[in-house]
């Protein structure tokens, strides 16, 4: 039996309480949205410590009476599990950890979540096997650029090595090497870091202050990017219908063919200029049009676009770029993307 009301219930924000109730809302209004918008909700009373309301959520959208199948169950149930455990509910979390680890996903997201939870739960060894599972099978070798939302995984199997006390290996190196820290990894994760914290001398003292800046910053940049840098795209049914209506457009999109260009081009430009995390967006024009209309603003108004793309990708719409391995290609065409548009340019 769940308890009516976590032990932090007499000390919730109400800050966080009333964000949740306005995300919930706001699912109300944009059900093609609901997923990521109610996981976001959750995330806040989990803040807010009404983590028996969290749960309520993700019951509700793993229920097979939900109006939309999740598109993203394993990442919903590692959340479940870990706010589960949070609040007395063991049992249960590991059976869910040990069913989502077995399944094997290819996103990296839920393994960080389990990953994570048995670490905060002093399950080092259990958490190391996590890790080493998912770096494993999505990055079977290692590779000078592994993709952004990977880097959480070899950041946590790093610092769990660490805290056993194992030899670096490839991973750990690939660690070392993507990680925009100031402080080597090494430094961060170091196990012997809490007792500096009781030393009388100035310079241990002001040397683990600007370790924890360093951190801290790592969790900011992180934090600051929730979502990709986004690029819109436009079918091409959508983007005959978009200009027929608004042809002032037209100077935005002058052909479909170009409009595809410009997109992989803008995107290799980012990749190039160091920019992680990429991602692409797919436009409708009733979409837009109520963005538009939400802005107060005119459809024609093309400084609007950038602000769609961010709004979609908010929103957990964007498809990251480019696709891995043998994937399809993002414009629609249905061919690997090596073959379409991942041959017109050098490289990422």
């Amino acid at each position: 039996m769940r308890p009516e009301k976590p032990a932090a219930a007499d000390h919730v924000d109400v800050d966080h309480i009333a964000e949740a109730a306005r995300l919930e809302r706001t699912a109300d209004l944009y059900p093609e949205d609901a997923e990521q918008l109610l996981l976001q909700a959750a995330a806040h009373l989990e803040l807010a410590g009404a983590r028996d309301r969290a749960t309520t959520l993700y019951d509700n959208l793993l229920s097979p009476s939900a109006p939309h199948p999740p598109s993203s169950p394993l990442l919903i149930r590692a959340l479940k599990a870990s706010n589960l455990w949070e609040y007395g509910h063991e049992a249960e979390a590991r059976a869910i950890i040990d069913g989502v680890r077995a399944a094997s996903p290819r996103d990296p997201a839920p393994w960080v979540i389990v990953a994570e939870s048995l670490e905060s739960h002093d399950e080092l060894e259990q958490a190391h096997a996590t890790f080493t599972e998912a770096v494993t099978l999505l990055l079977p070798a290692p590779a000078a650029e592994p993709p952004y939302a990977t880097h959480p995984l070899l950041f946590g199997r790093h610092r769990v090595r660490r805290l056993l006390g194992a030899e670096h290996d490839d991973w750990d190196a690939m660690a070392d090497r993507v990680s925009t820290a100031s402080v080597p990894l090494d430094e961060l994760h170091d196990p012997k870091r809490i007792w500096s914290l009781g030393s009388e001398n100035p310079a241990e003292l002001r040397a683990e202050i600007a370790r924890i800046q360093a951190e801290l910053g790592s969790y900011r940049e992180a934090l600051s990017r929730p979502f990709p840098v986004a690029v819109l795209h436009w079918p091409s049914t959508e983007l005959t219908e978009l200009l027929t209506a608004y042809p002032s457009l037209t100077s935005e999109y002058p052909s479909h063919e170009a409009h595809l260009s410009t997109i992989e081009s803008s995107l290799r430009e980012l990749s190039a200029s160091g920019t992680p995390n990429l991602g692409i967006v797919t436009g409708t024009v009733p979409s837009y049009e109520a963005f538009a209309a939400s802005e107060a603003s005119s459809p024609e108004d093309s400084t609007l676009l950038p602000q769609y793309a961010t709004t979609l990708a908010a929103r957990g719409r964007a498809v990251s770029w480019p696709p891995e391995g043998d994937g399809v290609c993002w414009c629609g065409s249905g061919q690997a993307y090596a073959e379409c548009h991942g041959a017109t340019a050098d490289p990422v």
